[in-house]
């Protein structure tokens, strides 16, 4: 079943016009069930809008880019103003005795997933389209194998999966759509009724790798998140999300990473991460790149064979962190293991963690 359950909020209409101030103060948005996965649209994971039918007033590229939606109103180009956002012309009908847009008139956008996955959840962010948003939208997915051209995605004979059905939305808000459905696809097609604009598109799930390319590869990155990592549970997410640490490459910024509030007790902090699969693991990285005041103190290893219930083991004894560097560790012997938990003492901020090694049958 997809959609919006009664538990999520549902938003119509148009927002009233921007009167001063700061634009997101009568923002409409909510707190989703499924916004602690990760976004398996994001340009970091080398996601992309690789088509649109129109984009007259505002790029497709924009649909992506991370962070909120900007505003300025004294912004205006040679089309109008200019939107961050995708936004398409005002559709008209077909001649001056019918000049309104027939009922399936549409605008649509192909989005290429970065990490292919199973989707739990669907963000359309309309903010800033307060009276030139869509009437509704639609989702669907399909999964296709390598990288398809947008005329081998349209061409006949792929099937679409419905995510979200045609459905309502609202102006200036941030629309959620729960998504149960067990598959696994590679790229979605957006939809908006009968045009308009909206400001972002994000895409909750779990990825799922390819595995045939993964044991081609041999050793590779157990926990990133391309490669099906993930972070089941953390003990802090003030800051940032613990999902930042299996993102690709280095952080850039110190928001790129997880970072925990300040500790005024005696605990510590930690995040269980679930592998790629049963692997033997021979080599972790630590890095606190960007954290300089404020990178962990000290950090532990330790792993656990689900298949196994011999419980968790250290693999990394506590270990003094330097600031804004990386910290190798090659294990003493092969480790099998399906999880791995990272301890900090007491607090701070690690960028990435990554775990080397191969998939055991």
């Amino acid at each position: 079943m997809n959609g919006t359950p009664a538990d999520i909020p549902s938003f119509t209409g148009d927002a009233n016009p921007y009167a001063g101030g700061d634009p997101y103060a009568d923002y409409r948005t909510a707190a989703f069930p499924f916004d602690r996965f990760p976004d398996l649209a994001d340009r970091r994971l080398g996601a992309g809008v690789i088509a649109a039918n129109d984009e007259f007033f505002a790029e497709r590229e924009n649909l992506l880019k991370p962070g909120a939606a900007h505003f300025d109103p004294e912004h205006f180009g040679h089309k109008g103003k200019i939107m961050d956002g995708w936004e398409t012309r005002r559709r008209r009908g077909a001649s001056a005795a019918t000049p309104h847009p027939a009922d399936d008139d549409l605008d649509w956008a192909l989005v290429r997933l970065g990490a292919p996955g199973v989707i739990h959840g669907i963000v359309v962010d309309t903010a800033h389209f307060r009276g030139n948003h869509p009437q509704a939208v639609g989702v669907e997915a399909t999964a296709l194998p390598g990288t398809p051209s947008p005329e081998e995605l349209l061409a006949d004979g792929v099937k679409w999966t419905v995510l979200v059905p045609r459905t309502s939305v609202g102006g200036h808000a941030a629309n959620g759509f729960a998504v149960d459905c067990p598959e696994r696809f590679t790229h979605l097609r957006l939809s908006q009724y009968p045009d308009g604009g909206i400001a972002r598109l994000r895409v909750h799930g779990e990825s799922v790798p390819d595995l045939a390319w993964l044991a081609a590869l041999g050793t590779f990155d157990l926990a990133a998140l391309e490669n099906g990592g993930h972070v089941e549970d953390a003990s802090d997410r003030f800051y940032s999300s613990p999902f930042h640490t299996i993102h690709p490459g280095r952080s850039r910024r110190m928001d790129d990473g997880w970072e925990t509030r300040r500790r005024r007790d005696n605990g510590h902090d930690w995040v269980r991460y679930r592998l790629t699969g049963r692997a033997e693991l021979r080599a972790i990285e630590i890095d606190t790149g960007c954290y300089k005041g404020n990178s962990a103190g000290w950090a532990t290893v330790s792993v656990l064979d689900a298949a196994n219930s011999s419980g968790w083991t250290e693999v990394v004894p506590r270990t003094r962190l330097q600031p804004d560097a990386v910290h190798r560790f090659v294990l003493p012997g092969p480790v099998v293991a399906t999880h791995v938990r990272l301890d900090i003492h007491p607090d701070g901020g690690v960028a990435r963690l990554r775990v080397h090694g191969s998939l055991v049958s």
